[in-house]
């Protein structure tokens, strides 16, 4: 209904000869009361407040599911598994990470495997909900 409504939507303003632009990035993220979300590092879970399975969660190719979003480098955290373009996802929530990205931490539905992975590699900008740290 939803995209029939926005199908619709854009068909009228393309007669009327309004464009309408897609975003350049996703909206950022913001956190409740202001607070500025610290780091994962190598070795930290994130709790399961999303709860949201997406179905081929990578936007683009493969995503590497890291233990963390901190180090020199936040590609220094380990690489615990690799999310494929088929693969659907557990969003669980999200964080920052040194890098100036946001992170979210999931479960690969098809290995298991749970990891943190960069939002601008994800659909729909990884988790809506933040891990609180």
């Amino acid at each position: 209904m939803r995209k029939t409504i926005l199908v619709t939507a854009a068909a009228a303003f393309a007669v009327a000869g309004i464009s309408l632009a897609a975003p350049a990035s996703a909206a950022p993220k913001v956190v409740p009361g202001g607070v500025s979300p610290m780091h994962a590092p190598c070795g930290t879970t994130g709790p399961n407040i999303d709860n949201r399975v997406d179905a081929d969660a990578p936007s683009g190719g493969a995503a590497n599911q890291r233990s963390g979003t901190i180090a020199a480098s936040s590609t220094n955290c380990v690489i615990l598994g690799v999310l494929q373009p088929t693969d659907d996802a557990l969003y669980f929530c999200w964080t920052a990470g040194n890098d100036g990205f946001t992170w979210t931490y999931l479960r690969n539905q098809r290995t298991g495997v749970r990891g943190w992975v960069r939002d601008n590699l994800l659909d729909g900008n990884g988790s809506d909900d933040w891990c609180g740290f």
